[in-house]
């Protein structure tokens, strides 16, 4: 079988993504109080700081900064309370830490303040289904965007796979259309996000299959596999998780416990890229 060319390396600030040769951690920081997983930081900028640097120090090679818990139940919040929340803490951490800085967001009044504020890659959960203007932001900054399949708003696809591709094809093509380079497109099957548990489980045993899109895949199964236990006491699942997406073809793995994940992302690195 003839092998498909590699990707086109994704250029952030000094910072060049090269896919295939190594898996990348993005960690998670939440200033949200209501965070699903209970790590909220809110606005204690001197708690937001230590966790930054420990994320840095443990592995992370991106920091993604939320303002807004998308836990399943919660509220909107508006762009006058994100933008308190986030652009404060982009702004210190833009300066002190040297692993570009994602923001969380599907407002596009929100991913341009925090780009002018130091962030440079922009993670929206709704991939531009919600807010098409974020792939302008993008487009103007020379960006890279992460665009998520979410089935919140959908009936139940009996196809998640066939209805995740589907979503992520159509959200690239308004990043295109936008002006947003090819090679600034980062896909995510949204786990989580509007599908049962048997179909999140589908999707990391068939995310091989989304690789046909041409695009980088991440993958944020941390914490969320586990009932019975409390989001912060579910190491092991979301240790099985990311191996097994890694596997699969994961080239980012979006986590909370870097330490323990950077470990599992390095063995699992060694076995199926063969690096040592």
């Amino acid at each position: 079988m003839e092998s498909k060319p590699p990707l086109a390396a994704t250029r952030c600030g000094n910072t060049e993504f090269r896919w295939g040769e190594r898996t990348y951690i993005m960690g998670v920081l939440n200033l949200s109080p209501d965070s699903f997983s209970g790590d909220g930081l809110g606005d204690d900028m001197g708690a937001i700081l230590d966790r930054a640097r420990q994320m840095v120090t443990d592995g992370a090679d991106i920091l993604d900064i939320g303002g807004e818990s998308t836990r399943p139940g919660s509220d909107a919040l508006p762009a006058e309370e994100e933008l308190r929340r986030v652009i404060p803490a982009i702004q210190r951490l833009a300066g002190e830490i040297a692993v570009p800085i994602s923001i969380d967001t599907y407002k596009s009044e929100v991913a341009a303040l925090a780009l002018k504020a130091g962030a440079s890659i922009i993670n929206d959960i709704w991939g531009l289904k919600h807010d098409p203007g974020l792939a302008r932001a993008a487009a103007e900054a020379g960006v890279p965007i992460i665009l998520m399949s979410n089935q919140r708003d959908s009936p139940e696809p009996y196809d998640i796979i066939k209805e995740v591709i589907s979503s992520l094809s159509e959200s690239i093509k308004l990043a295109v259309k936008s002006g947003v380079g090819a090679e600034n497109i980062i896909i995510d099957p949204g786990i989580g996000f509007g599908k049962s548990p048997g179909q999140n489980m589908e999707i990391i045993r068939r995310l091989a299959e989304l690789k046909a899109l041409g695009k980088p895949i991440l993958l944020g199964t941390s914490r969320k596999f586990g009932s019975g236990r409390t989001p912060d006491k579910r190491l092991e699942e979301t240790a099985a998780t990311v191996a097994i997406g890694i596997a699969n073809g994961a080239d980012i793995v979006r986590v909370h416990d870097i330490s323990q994940m950077a470990r599992v992302v390095k063995m699992s690195d060694a076995v199926t890229r063969r690096k040592n």
